[in-house]
């Protein structure tokens, strides 16, 4: 059986570390040492050991999606055969306008972020996309009509 891996303990610091590097991913070592009231080499150290373990996956982009010219946006809940997992998922990475999904326990089983230039492109995104992939039974579409991030966001 594989062993699963203990999860790594976040303390204050830590946690501090990654609100401000969630923020900013790009600040300096010696700002974020700063903004955290710790030295610049135990900064270092400690997002080094975050890497290391995982808990810090990799360091990215916030998009601007109105701004990339993708401001429609939906959530799509897929309720889908038991043994399509794995073709439903690789055949949503490789889908234009997939943002992110996720496995779900519940009434639906999965639930997939959309984000297209208009209404026109979400509808066929949903009804000859994503309603035709083969283990796809159903779907539910809810629209986005603002978002915010959360406490890690900000």
């Amino acid at each position: 059986m594989a062993r699963i891996p203990e999860p790594t303990q976040l303390d204050d610091v830590d946690r501090q570390l990654l609100k401000e590097l969630v923020v900013d991913g790009r600040v300096s070592m010696r700002v974020l040492a700063e903004r955290v009231h710790i030295s610049r080499a135990h900064a270092y150290t400690r997002v080094e050991r975050l890497k290391s373990a995982g808990v810090i996956d990799r360091f990215t982009v916030r998009i601007d999606h109105a701004a990339a010219g993708l401001d429609t946006a939906a959530f799509i809940a897929l309720s889908i055969r038991q043994d399509s997992w794995r073709a439903v998922s690789n055949a949503l990475r490789s889908m234009h306008y997939v943002d992110h999904f996720s496995l779900l326990g519940g009434d639906f089983d999965v639930l997939v972020l959309i984000r297209t230039p208009d209404n026109e492109t979400l509808r066929r995104v949903v009804l000859e996309g994503l309603q035709s992939l083969d283990g796809v039974r159903s779907t539910r579409t809810w629209l986005v009509f603002d978002e915010a991030y959360g406490g890690l966001g900000e």
